[in-house]
């Protein structure tokens, strides 16, 4: 289908809302065709990962958006990052022996936390919320209630073939009358009728028309989004550098090499005793104070 792997942005003409659609294929095919992920973890890393999608429309400079949950439960770790020219990247961790489906399940304790850096700056926006044992768009809309300030409602579902999400949000601004009120009420009501085949299925105009065939509204140019990963060699070789020396070393002693693998993408980077050398002897080089004479 040719709005598979697209971000929609739309806006009613007559009410202060807009909105975001997005349907996810071949970007979460090439997640799960480098990490066998049970389907309680699956599913719940598609939603995670449809939901960063549609909020890396807020992005209005080059950097990125992460999406993480931390976790004393069986799924330890999620991640999702989308960066601005829509690059996304996923990954979770887990003890498979101790999985059960629902989320106070597979996460215990756990809190969400939404990263958005900008490249070349210092400076990050950070924002945490507690997951909650409802759905990740539960705990999604009570960051925009108390983060944001912005009444915002999430819909969002996944399998092994796609992912998708739908966003509602009022726009910045108190509603001016209960008119407003009204027609929000309304917006979210309609929504609540989609369905998960729908939302996974339909294309973004075939969507809203279904919804919304009795309002004005513009649907805009979508953005392509695509898997990618930003791992790189010399980005695990920095990381190494900043265990030191010694610790490496002593890796490459009882190893033989030191191999580090990606989580977001499963590339293996493999470093003999040469590399592990060079790697170091070149830092202590461009950290060396001058000497003058």
């Amino acid at each position: 289908m040719e709005d598979k792997d697209q971000l929609h942005r739309f806006i009613f003409d007559n009410v202060p809302v807009r909105g975001e659609v997005v349907q996810l294929h071949s970007s979460w095919k090439s997640v799960l065709d480098r990490h066998d992920y049970p389907a309680v973890v699956r599913d719940v890393l598609g939603e995670a990962m449809a939901a960063t999608v549609l909020l890396s429309a807020t992005i209005k400079f080059l950097g990125s958006i992460t999406l993480q949950i931390q976790s004393n439960g069986p799924v330890s770790m999620l991640v999702v990052q989308v960066k601005t020219d829509k690059t996304v990247r996923a990954m979770a961790s887990y003890d498979d022996e101790e999985l059960k489906p629902g989320l106070k399940n597979l996460f215990g304790e756990a809190q969400l936390v939404i990263t958005i850096e900008m490249d070349n700056a210092a400076e990050r926006y950070q924002g945490i919320v507690e997951l909650g044992d409802k759905n990740i768009a539960a705990a999604l809309e009570e960051y925009f209630r108390s983060s944001e300030q912005l009444e915002t409602r999430l819909w969002l579902t996944a399998d092994e073939n796609n992912a998708g999400g739908f966003l509602l949000q009022q726009m910045p601004g108190e509603p001016s009358a209960d008119g407003e009120r009204d027609d929000w009420n309304r917006l979210v009501i309609l929504a609540n009728t989609l369905s998960d085949e729908e939302l996974k299925t339909l294309s973004a105009k075939e969507l809203l028309q279904r919804l919304y065939h009795e309002d004005n509204l513009r649907l805009f140019s979508p953005d392509l989004v695509e898997f990618a990963c930003s791992c790189s060699k010399e980005k695990i070789e920095k990381t190494l550098h900043t265990l030191g020396y010694e610790e490496v070393k002593d890796v490459l002693d009882q190893q033989g090499s030191v191999g580090v693998d990606c989580n977001f993408c499963n590339q293996h980077y493999e470093f003999d005793s040469i590399d592990v050398e060079t790697m170091f002897t070149e830092g202590l080089r461009i950290h060396a104070p001058e000497t003058r004479h």
